[in-house]
């Protein structure tokens, strides 16, 4: 299990195209878009540099990860020869059956077919497949270079050979990797978003403001980033996807989306990637000033 191919050079893509490289596996970085690509590998460069700079990892430990990494536009080209596919597109259903669709035409009959989707159920993605024993969720946590937990997510027909396969593979790459069955959102996302929704709501209401918030949650229960942040963070359509998924999986109002958070993803403002969200980011890449809309 040496080659890997990761789809989608986004952020969690190229991050976790960066730490497999880095532990010495060859990778196959895979986007349609050429401008996404070179982004994704500005984004690794940087990160390692920053590594570098803290004495984190050497100036020949970044060429060598740099030089694990080749890139594809065309995915039957870059999935060829791999033991182990990511896909980390868009979090959107149908984009990843069709993905999935075009995986089990690609790969070898022993290739494994991983997604890390963040709550969509990896047995409806098996499902578009002929192999769901060999289909399985890897969701990493971001940054992925260094946050150690991946939620090892097991369909209805995922095999035990690949179940441990998959995890003794995170184990290599320093992770710490749990087992939780196929449900909307998971472990991490089932109690996380509905927290960041209750935030948005407490906000929605006049509880308080954006900084109170977040200040209470990380003073009063230790959280290093409060849920605002946290949201802008992760981009304010992701939690919202994820949040919708959970409301049309379970059929239960405690997942609804709070309105305010549906506001402000129509209107665009998506947190740290659009420049705006509860913070306003145009000045400085920190949550420290609120956002316009949000100040008494």
């Amino acid at each position: 299990m040496k080659n890997i191919a990761v789809i989608g050079a986004g952020t969690m893509g190229n991050g976790i195209a960066h730490t497999f490289a880095q532990f010495d596996y060859k990778v196959n970085l895979i986007d349609l878009s050429e401008t996404s690509l070179e982004k994704g590998m500005a984004t690794v460069t940087k990160n390692l540099d920053r590594m570098v700079a803290k004495e984190k990892i050497s100036e020949a430990d970044k060429t060598r990860t740099l030089g694990n990494i080749s890139t594809f536009t065309k995915l039957e080209e870059g999935v060829k020869g791999a033991n182990l596919i990511v896909e980390a597109a868009t979090e959107n259903l149908d984009l990843k059956l069709k993905i999935f669709r075009d995986l089990d035409k690609f790969c070898p009959a022993e290739t494994i077919l991983a997604s890390n989707t963040s709550s969509i159920s990896i047995t409806q993605i098996a499902s578009a497949t002929s192999r769901p024993e060999k289909v399985i969720g890897m969701h990493f946590m971001n940054p992925v270079p260094i946050m150690k937990l991946v939620e090892i997510i097991k369909g209805y027909s995922t095999s035990e050979e690949t179940f441990k396969t998959v995890k003794e593979l995170s184990k290599k790459l320093s992770k710490v990797p749990v087992e939780v069955n196929d449900y909307p959102g998971f472990v991490a996302n089932r109690i996380l978003m509905p927290m960041i929704n209750e935030a948005v709501e407490t906000l929605y209401n006049g509880v308080a403001g954006v900084k109170e918030i977040d200040t209470v949650m990380m003073l009063g229960m230790a959280h290093p980033m409060g849920p605002l942040a946290l949201a802008d963070f992760i981009g304010l359509d992701v939690c919202l996807s994820i949040l919708n998924v959970m409301y049309d999986g379970f059929k239960n109002p405690k997942y609804a989306p709070c309105p305010l958070l549906v506001n402000m993803v129509m209107a665009g403002k998506l947190g740290a990637k659009s420049g705006e969200g509860f913070y306003d980011y145009s000045q400085n890449r920190k949550a420290e000033t609120i956002s316009s809309q949000f100040k008494k």
